[in-house]
Order: structure tokens, then C-alpha cells, then sequence
């Protein structure tokens, strides 16, 4: 009797976790690194009523004030009822307004409020701090080619999904 996972019984053999362990994967090591610093700084954080979902929204409105939602959606990278649920959160706080856009009634413009503003000098310490935690011991050298390598490797991926998504244009998205 062959084993369910043994080529010729017509599946295809599972991948085995000892051919791939968790340790050695790069996009896991990152996932972690990225969840511990998200525990550590919302740790900061929960004392101004602000969740990482936020944190990361403000962030980008304080680089930038008044973008579109669709906008600010696609800088944090995550979907845009995602973003409309933190927002109505936030223009409940009072951190944020929502403007129709005055050419294009369709877009929502995103603008940070005194409090919104002002919340950059109290929390973006906290961001520098949990940094310097993480980077402590750590040559500068290194940090630099760590960041370099991340960027390329964003790069790569985000070339593969170009590739992929031409690849399912082409084909009208049928498997």
C-alpha cells in the first residue's frame, strides 16, 4: 500500500516542514521581528487609545495631510474598508476629518485635527524609542545593509506581483 503522500498514487506529495523549517524562513524572521515591535510600541500606544491600525494611518497623515482614503489605504498597505473602519474610530476620537474632495465627490480627503497633529510630538517618541531598543548593539554598517536588503527584497516581490496580475489580466483572471 503506498503512503497518501508518495508520488504515483495520483496526489501530490505534501511539502514536509523539515524540508522548509520555520527558522529559516526570511519572510517568517521578518513577520516576528515586525510583531515584536508592534507589541512593544502598542505597549506606548494604549495609554492614547490608538491601535497599531491607527498608529499607522497617522503616521502617514503626519508625512502627509489631506490625501484621499483610497490614497492612504495604499500607503499603509492594507484594504480600504480597513482603513474606513479605523477612520470613523478616529473621527470619533476627533484625530481626523473627512472632506469630499471639491473636484471629485467620489473621494473622501483625510485631514488630521489639532488633536490628530499634535499627537505626532507625544507618540512618535515612543517609535524612536522602541527603534533604538531593537537597533541597540547593533552597527550602524549593518543596519544600513539590513535596510537595503529589505528594499530589494520589497522590490523582487512587488515585481512578482506585477508579473502575476499581467499574467491574470491576460487570461481574464480564469485558473
Amino acid at each position: 500500500m503506498k503512503d497518501a503522500g508518495t508520488p504515483g498514487n495520483g496526489r501530490r506529495a505534501a511539502a514536509r516542514t523539515s524540508d522548509f523549517p520555520l527558522a529559516t524562513s526570511v519572510g517568517a524572521a521578518v513577520r516576528f521581528t515586525h510583531l515584536a515591535f508592534a507589541e512593544d510600541l502598542q505597549a506606548r500606544l494604549a495609554a492614547h487609545r490608538v491601535s497599531a491600525g491607527m498608529w499607522f494611518l497617522l503616521r502617514s497623515l503626519w508625512e502627509e495631510d489631506g490625501i484621499t482614503q483610497r490614497e492612504l489605504s495604499r500607503r499603509v498597505g492594507v484594504t480600504e474598508p480597513t482603513t474606513v473602519q479605523q477612520l470613523r474610530n478616529m473621527v470619533n476620537m476627533g484625530i481626523v476629518v473627512r472632506k469630499p474632495s471639491t473636484t471629485d465627490k467620489r473621494k473622501m480627503h483625510v485631514h488630521l485635527t489639532a488633536s490628530g497633529r499634535a499627537l505626532e510630538r507625544e507618540l512618535l517618541p515612543y517609535a524612536r524609542e522602541v527603534n533604538l531598543a531593537a537597533l541597540e548593539g547593533i552597527p550602524a554598517g549593518e543596519i544600513e545593509r539590513v535596510q537595503r536588503t529589505l528594499e530589494r527584497m520589497r522590490g523582487n516581490l512587488a515585481r512578482r506581483r506585477a508579473q502575476r496580475q499581467a499574467t491574470d489580466s491576460a487570461g481574464g483572471g480564469r485558473g
